[in-house]
């Protein structure tokens, strides 16, 4: 069974979550047989989420009966998520019952979820396909990446490994479930017997720390945005007894932020891990060791167990020597099958066999230690999620029929548009569109954006 879930002790704890509700391992084989006679055949699930026992579940119920969800987050923007339905087709949606209309028909409900049918005619499904996530974050792109059994099984007992989980664990989840990253805690703790905490409260809520506080977390696990919070909270000052893994993951962490938390750990006897990941390779692929947080201040560490790491050169050979920038490959069971752009992409079958071009340009040192120092392809992550530049450019074409141009980094993307109308507007549409702070866009007014004779956009010069 998925995870191992049937061998766990029925009676111990795997969901609670800040809502109040609480699940038993046993509990999870239970409903899965409840979610069997509800969506009796291998099909597509929609499955919006937040981070509660409800969407919880209902994944756990697909991956028990090879039902294959698409995670997206329950906020996410109406408009894309009809597109995303017209696109792949599914047959049922599982969603907070709160969102279900008047005229929709429950075929079960659970855990403040309702599983409701849609009418339509879903499209084949590869046999082995097992999960679809989204690439490009909250900007509700029609691409997905297509996850194998083996990816997320390989997933569990890797980073089970590295991090030594084990039933005694009680991780806070708050990082959506819905992205790979919180996905990855909540399967690697559950593959490990752990009670995992779910919550989506804010970090600024004055209940999500009693709630960490309450059920006695053991993990912290966040993105570079989240421990720049922690700061400045003075999280050093905080009574935290039970609290005992600091992991950081989802971009880069300044090395200044990288060592203070390094030096707290190694004082108060914690363990601080950095980690490094991709949706296409089923969350984490690289991680830096606690015992060597301090040393190797700055750097992703080395392959997971079970991965491979290596760089090449623009001509696909590999790097060797230490020093030189190249782009990083890793090999492993957790390369995911490809991409689906339609709902005929949901037949196609391993496109990657194992192996996978980050995109990401890195440079090892002479112990074999990587360490990234930029970006090939045109994504950012902001607040740690994944945002697609050309996502973003498209949706702000089609929203107000404007030329616009879209560069940044991992704090802010900067937005060219040649009006001068409106530009505030534009900013808060597009904040309100990827669901992210409005602080991170930048709008600025150009005449003319920079092209080349063949009409292609000249981002150096707008970067």
């Amino acid at each position: 069974m998925f995870l191992d879930l049937d061998r766990k002790k029925r009676d111990s704890i795997a969901l609670i979550d800040s809502e109040g509700n609480q699940v038993s391992y046993g509990g999870i084989i239970d409903f899965g047989e409840q979610f069997r006679l509800a969506i009796p055949k291998r099909t597509l699930l929609f499955i919006l989420s937040s981070n509660c026992a409800g969407a919880a579940m209902g994944y756990l119920g697909a991956m028990i009966n090879r039902v294959v969800p698409l995670m997206l987050g329950a906020s996410m923007d109406k408009e894309l998520l009809e597109e995303l339905i017209r696109i792949y087709r599914p047959e049922y949606i599982w969603k907070p019952e709160n969102m279900v209309g008047e005229d929709e028909e429950s075929h079960l409900d659970a855990y403040g979820y309702r599983l409701v049918g849609t009418g339509l005619q879903g499209y084949p499904l590869y046999e082995d396909l097992s999960l679809l996530l989204t690439t490009s974050g909250s900007t509700g792109s029609p691409k997905l990446v297509r996850h194998s059994y083996e990816n997320l099984e390989a997933q569990a007992r890797n980073i089970s490994a590295f991090f030594e989980l084990d039933d005694q664990e009680r991780p806070l989840v708050d990082l959506p479930v819905h992205y790979t990253y919180g996905l990855s805690v909540l399967n690697s703790h559950l593959y490990s017997g752990a009670t995992a905490l779910l919550t989506a409260r804010s970090i600024l809520e004055a209940k999500y720390w009693e709630f960490l506080k309450e059920e006695k977390a053991t993990s912290f696990t966040n993105v570079p945005y989240g421990y720049e919070i922690l700061k400045k909270l003075r999280v050093f000052r905080m009574d935290l007894p039970h609290l005992r893994t600091f992991s950081q993951g989802g971009g880069k962490l300044s090395e200044e932020l990288h060592k203070e938390f390094a030096e707290y750990a190694k004082q108060t006897g914690r363990k601080f891990i950095v980690t490094y990941g991709q949706t296409e390779g089923s969350a984490r692929m690289a991680y830096l060791p606690a015992e060597y947080a301090l040393e190797k201040c700055g750097s992703i560490g080395k392959a997971i167990p079970n991965g491979h790491l290596y760089l090449v050169d623009e001509e696909g050979k590999e790097i060797t020597e230490p020093g030189i920038a190249g782009e990083m490959v890793y090999q492993g069971p957790n390369v995911t099958l490809g991409y689906a752009k339609t709902g005929e992409d949901l037949i196609l079958g391993d496109e990657r066999h194992g192996t996978l071009y980050t995109g990401d340009m890195v440079k090892k040192d002479e112990d074999g230690f990587f360490y990234i120092i930029g970006r090939k392809k045109r994504f950012l992550k902001l607040c740690g999620y994944r945002i697609g530049l050309d996502e973003c450019e498209n949706i702000m074409k089609a929203a107000f029929d404007i030329e616009c141009a879209c560069v940044g980094n991992d704090e802010w993307m900067d937005i060219y548009v040649t009006t001068e109308q409106e530009l505030d507007h534009i900013k808060r549409y597009i904040a309100n569109k990827t669901k992210l702070n409005s602080n991170v866009f930048r709008v600025h007014y150009i005449e003319k954006l920079p092209r080349n004779e063949a009409g292609k956009i000249l981002y150096s010069s707008l970067s």
